[in-house]
């Protein structure tokens, strides 16, 4: 085994237990936003202990029973808003790797923009669900047509900006970093991804920044 896939290897049993004592803690304290008890253990995958506190210093404070108010500033709001963008896009690129590694699909005989086009299309898939459900349910009065054209709305931009950076860091690990470029049947792969997944929360960030700063997107 080289020493790459040894870090590989280690990043990703981070990202895992990470993920594994969010889990853990969320059963024991569900978010008030149903929908965060599973945008956070995502984000445990791919940031790591930048997740554990994370969800310790400003998540908890959302939890059904926090016992200390909310007084989380401007800067914390925007990033878990951009952690609800990023969990959607990163499973939906995380689902469509196998989809395209397994039926060997390529466009125009690349496989690096059939994982484009597979990734885009179910990232924003889940990140228009992961929106409707921080809408909805504080706005059922309004109907589930209003929660998702406001989904729509919200999520688009944000999801857009996500995938320049995973895309990019995507292209660099194609054309650039490897002779041959990873697989995804490997550790290095999917190290790679984390890697993708954190530019991409990086790009994203400013965008969401300007969607709560308008009203189009509420801070959460």
């Amino acid at each position: 085994m080289d020493s790459l896939t040894i870090i590989a290897l280690a990043a990703l049993l981070i990202g895992g237990l990470s993920s594994l004592i969010i889990i853990v803690d969320i059963v024991r304290h569900p978010q008030m936003m149903a929908i965060m008890n599973v945008v956070w253990p995502i984000n445990g995958w791919f940031f790591g202990p930048v997740a554990l506190w994370t969800y310790y210093k400003w998540g908890r404070l959302k939890a059904k029973d926090a016992q200390t108010e909310d007084n989380r500033g401007e800067r914390a709001k925007v990033f878990m808003s951009t952690s609800h963008c990023s969990a959607g896009c990163t499973l939906g690129d995380a689902v469509g790797v196998p989809i395209v590694m397994i039926t060997g699909m390529a466009i125009v005989g690349s496989t690096l923009l059939a994982h484009y086009a597979i990734q885009f299309s179910l990232a924003y898939l889940f990140g228009i669900i992961f929106q409707f459900w921080a809408i909805y349910p504080m706005n059922q009065s309004k109907g589930k047509f209003h929660a998702i054209k406001s989904a729509i709305k919200a999520d688009t931009l944000s999801l857009v900006a996500f995938e320049v950076g995973m895309f990019g860091w995507m292209a660099l690990v194609h054309f650039v970093l490897f002779s041959e470029p990873p697989k995804p049947s490997g550790f290095t792969y999917w190290f790679m991804m984390q890697i993708a997944m954190i530019l991409g929360f990086l790009t994203s960030y400013p965008a969401n920044l300007w969607l709560v700063k308008k009203g189009i997107k509420e801070a959460m």
